[in-house]
């Protein structure tokens, strides 16, 4: 065990910061939850407009990157290939910035907006039909993984262009930052993303647990209980603890793919032998409202419900603005592992490929899933709303699926997918995590113990929470943590922009397609003029 490669004050502190948030909330839950609870309806009741605008700011930014020379550089020497193949490449980032929780979402997220649609619409009517089909794409598409992407950008560069051997949070901010980057303030950096990715970890453990243990439920008959939900996490738990120790190429990529191909089938299943020309023409028909509308649903809020001129529907800060702060809080860790695993593609393709990738799995997840929810409640064939409102989202969800031909064996399979999808989304988590609390990563692996370390770690907090029955409260306190996060973030684009434009002004040429930065001959030059 190599500790002197643990960066001690980051891992240490971590765990106090997380233990001073958690403690409270297991001995006294009640007073914890009231306080979080203040506070989180103080930030977003207050500042929803700083993660709207942090929204609509970072979709606008990682086009104009895509396209601007920055997109030419590539990430590796001259003549790298790319480590990972695009099938392997997507399917890895969709499993870590996804996870189990669009599953969930994506099968039951429309009913919400059909009883309780934004822009003052009537609820159940036909145009809470159309937002109802188009909402969820907009909350998982290219803004949240514009979000994602940001961070990617100045990690990426620095590890793989300044061959910076540090996969850190706060070695991206360093040209904004300076020297401080390396002290207490590069400490507090980290421990904010390491406690905001903890509680974002189990707000997605929070939602695929009780979904996994319904599917559980329905094929075997054990009843839903705290200790099949335990056992349900322990299981998961030990998927993505091999798969962590195991590393990329033999443990997070192998299970990628697996999880990939499962969530092929199954959304082939339900396209093929659902209502498929409903499904068709409902996505399509969401693509449409979602470009007609884009702009609308990226900035809107309800100023006029602050001076109580017209009634407030809360819509906003219930859907958007928690879903943004959401995406905020797993964006440095989404960030650091996209950013790990695109060496040899060049910046525009990281950029783009993300954005696109993540965006059409979205949209096929909310265009199948969902339209088939959809059309069961709107044919009469399967009360899904009257269902969910009295036994709750997951058994809803797995009365869904048993509308289909074959339900048993496709509600197995659903849950299977469930179990790995979780497990793929820790897996790279505490990979990651493993990372940032090293001084460095040689090789590009974190040290097995700390990667098998922080695997259940990720796990102790849900599951004593689950127990006292206070786990909303863990997911709340993530929400927080990312108000934070977003400062981080900006200083996270004002780094990539300046370390990258200086070394690009140090070189004479670079209007070819690629641009491969040599650091070694910018620094000779620069030792040159010096002297």
């Amino acid at each position: 065990m190599n500790s002197k490669l643990i960066d001690w004050p980051t891992f240490i502190g971590a765990l106090v910061v997380l233990l001073a948030v958690s403690l409270p909330l297991i001995f006294y839950p009640e007073a914890g939850s009231n306080v979080i609870n203040t506070i989180n309806e103080f930030i977003t009741g207050n500042f929803g407009i700083l993660f709207l605008a942090l929204g609509l700011l970072a979709f606008i930014f990682m086009l104009y990157i895509a396209f601007s020379k920055y997109g030419k550089i590539k990430l590796g020497k001259r003549g790298t290939e790319k480590e990972f193949g695009t099938f392997s490449w997507a399917a890895m980032l969709f499993s870590a910035g996804i996870g189990s929780s669009i599953l969930y979402w994506g099968m039951i997220e429309w009913a919400y907006y059909y009883q309780g649609p934004p822009f003052g619409v009537e609820p159940m009517t036909k145009e809470a039909i159309e937002l109802a089909m188009t909402y969820g794409i907009f909350h998982w598409g290219p803004i949240a993984w514009a979000i994602y992407t940001l961070p990617a950008l100045p990690i990426a560069y620095f590890y793989y262009v300044r061959k910076n051997p540090v996969l850190k949070i706060s070695a991206a901010t360093k040209p904004v930052l300076g020297k401080l980057a390396d002290g207490p303030l590069g400490i507090i950096i980290d421990i904010l993303f390491i406690f905001g990715l903890l509680g974002g970890a189990g707000t997605t453990l929070a939602l695929g647990t009780p979904m996994i243990a319904e599917g559980i439920h329905d094929f075997t008959g054990i009843p839903v209980t705290l200790l099949l939900q335990a056992g349900v996490m322990l299981l998961c738990t030990m998927i993505f603890a091999i798969s962590a120790y195991s590393g990329l190429n033999k443990g997070i990529k192998i299970l990628s793919d697996i999880n990939l191909w499962l969530a092929i089938f199954i959304l082939l299943f339900i396209f093929i032998f659902g209502p498929t020309v409903f499904i068709s023409e409902a996505t399509f028909s969401s693509l449409g409202i979602l470009m007609d509308n884009f702009f609308h649903m990226a900035t809107w809020l309800e100023p006029l419900a602050a001076i109580d001129t017209y009634p407030a529907t809360g819509f906003p800060e219930s859907w958007t603005v928690f879903y943004w702060a959401w995406w905020v809080v797993y964006a440095p860790f989404v960030g650091l592992f996209v950013a790990r695993i695109s060496y040899g593609r060049t910046i525009k393709e990281m950029i783009l490929g993300t954005m696109i990738y993540g965006t059409l799995g979205s949209i096929l997840f909310f265009g199948v899933l969902g339209n088939f929810g959809l059309y069961l409640q709107l044919s009469g064939s399967f009360d899904v709303i009257s269902y969910m409102n009295e036994f709750g989202a997951p058994a809803a969800i797995i009365a869904i699926l048993n509308q289909l031909p074959i339900s048993g064996f496709i509600v197995i399979v659903f849950t299977i997918l469930s179990i790995v999808f979780l497990s793929t989304t820790f897996d790279s988590a505490s990979y990651i995590l493993a990372a940032v609390v090293q001084k460095h990563v040689p090789g590009g692996e974190a040290l097995r113990w700390n990667r098998l370390f922080w695997a259940f770690t990720l796990l102790l907090l849900p599951l004593v929470l689950m127990f006292i029955g206070d786990l909303e409260a863990l997911q709340t306190a993530s929400i927080v943590a990312g108000f934070p996060v977003m400062f981080i973030m900006l200083l996270l684009a004002i780094s990539f922009v300046k370390a990258a434009g200086s070394d690009l002004r140090a070189m004479k040429e670079y209007r070819s397609p690629t641009i491969y930065i040599d650091r070694r001959n910018i620094e000779k030059k620069e030792d040159t003029n010096n002297k």
